[in-house]
C-alpha cells in the first residue's frame, strides 16, 4: 500500500518553518496495516529536530519519518492479538498508514475515554513530574509555569488532586489567565508578561513550595525568588527560549541561589514507561470519573500535508492544552 508521510526536509537550527518539512509518498507493509486517525503534538518534538538535541534520546534525522505518538484502527491483520477495526496506539509518526508487526501496536479501549484524543494527552510527563519529582502533597503551595500549555495545564489540575492548598499558573494572555481560573480550577494565575515577582508576592505571600516549570528564563528567576526554604522545583522545560541556541534553551539554572534558600533543583525527563503511562491512566480515569479534572485540549482536523504547519502554529501559542490532529 501506498501511505502518504511527513519527512524532517533538514535538521533545524534556528527558526523552524515550513521549508523544514518534506510530504512523501512511501510504500508500506507488515504484519498489521493501520489507517491513522490521530496525531499527538508537542512543542518537545522541535528539540528531536535539532542537531544538537539535548534530550536523553536520539535527534530526528532528515529523510526519516518524524515519529511521533499516533493512534489508528486497524484495516488489516495477520496476527491473532489485533482485528480489523481494532483501536491501537503507536510511535509510527505522521503518515496517513502505518505497517508492521503487532508488537509494535498496543490495543486500546474505545470506551475508555469521551474522545481518542484523550490517548495523546501528555499527562505521563505532568504527572511524572508532579507526584514522582516534585512529590507535591498536601499542605504544598504550587506555582505552575506555562499553565495553559499541554504539559502545564495537566500539572496544575494534578497538584490540586494530590492536595496543594494553593495552585498558581501562569500564562500569556488574560483571555489564558481567566480559562485556568475558571475552566481549569486553578486557585489563581497572572500573565507573565507583568511583573512576575510581584504577582507571585502578592498571590502566595507565604512563599511557593513547589514550582514546575515549563518555561525557565525570568519565570525561573521569579520562582526563586519567592521560594520557601526547602522549596521542590521540578525543571521540565524552557519553552520561553525555545527557537534560541542551546545554550539559550537550556540556561544553566542559578544554583547559588537555589543552595542559599536550600531549594532542590530537580531538572527531570519522562521516558513515558509502560508504569509511567499506566500509573497517570489509572489516576487521570478515576479524577474524571470524579468531576475533579478537565482534560485541556484541542483538536485540529486537518490532511496530513497541513501536519507541519499545525505544529509550527502550535510551537507560536496558537492552541490552549494538548494537541492533536485528526487526519481528514
Amino acid at each position: 500500500m501506498i501511505a502518504r508521510e511527513i519527512q524532517l526536509t533538514s535538521q533545524i537550527a534556528g527558526v523552524p518553518g515550513r521549508d523544514h518539512f518534506t510530504v512523501v509518498q512511501t510504500e508500506i507493509d507488515g504484519e498489521v496495516l493501520v489507517r491513522t486517525d490521530h496525531l499527538g503534538l508537542a512543542a518537545t518534538y522541535l528539540e528531536l529536530m535539532r542537531a544538537d538535541c539535548h534530550l536523553p534520546i536520539p535527534a530526528w534525522q532528515p529523510g526519516r519519518r518524524i515519529g511521533v505518538m499516533a493512534l489508528g484502527t486497524v484495516l488489516r491483520s495477520d496476527s491473532r492479538d489485533l482485528r480489523e477495526g481494532d483501536l491501537v496506539q503507536s510511535m509510527t509518526g505522521w503518515a496517513t498508514h502505518s505497517a508492521g508487526p503487532a508488537t509494535s501496536y498496543i490495543k486500546l479501549d474505545r470506551d475508555a475515554y469521551p474522545d481518542p484524543s484523550y490517548h495523546l494527552g501528555q499527562g505521563p510527563t505532568a504527572y511524572y513530574g508532579m507526584a514522582e519529582v516534585a512529590k507535591v502533597g498536601r499542605g504544598d503551595v504550587v506555582f505552575v509555569s506555562g499553565a495553559a500549555g499541554g504539559v502545564g495545564s495537566l500539572a496544575g489540575q494534578i497538584a490540586r488532586n494530590l492536595g496543594a492548598s494553593k495552585v498558581i499558573g501562569s500564562a500569556g494572555s488574560q483571555a489564558k489567565v481567566d480559562y485556568l481560573v475558571q475552566d481549569l480550577g486553578l486557585d489563581a494565575a497572572f500573565d507573565y508578561h507583568q511583573d512576575p515577582v510581584a504577582a507571585l508576592k502578592e498571590l502566595a505571600p507565604e512563599g511557593i513550595t513547589v514550582f514546575f516549570d515549563t518555561v525557565g528564563g525570568p519565570l525561573y528567576e521569579a520562582a526563586l525568588e519567592v521560594a520557601a526554604p526547602g522549596a521542590r522545583f521540578a525543571l521540565c522545560g524552557s519553552l520561553s527560549t525555545q527557537l534560541g541556541a542551546a545554550a539559550q534553551r537550556f540556561p544553566e539554572p542559578d544554583q547559588a541561589v537555589a543552595a542559599a534558600k536550600e531549594v532542590k533543583l530537580l531538572p527531570f525527563s519522562c521516558h513515558h514507561t509502560p508504569d509511567q503511562i499506566a500509573a497517570w491512566h489509572t489516576h487521570f480515569r478515576a479524577w474524571l470519573d470524579q468531576d475533579s479534572f478537565v482534560f485541556p485540549h484541542t483538536v485540529v482536523e486537518a490532511g496530513i500535508d497541513a501536519v507541519p504547519d499545525t505544529f509550527l502554529s502550535l510551537l507560536h501559542g496558537a492552541y490552549r492544552g494538548n494537541v492533536s490532529v485528526r487526519l481528514t
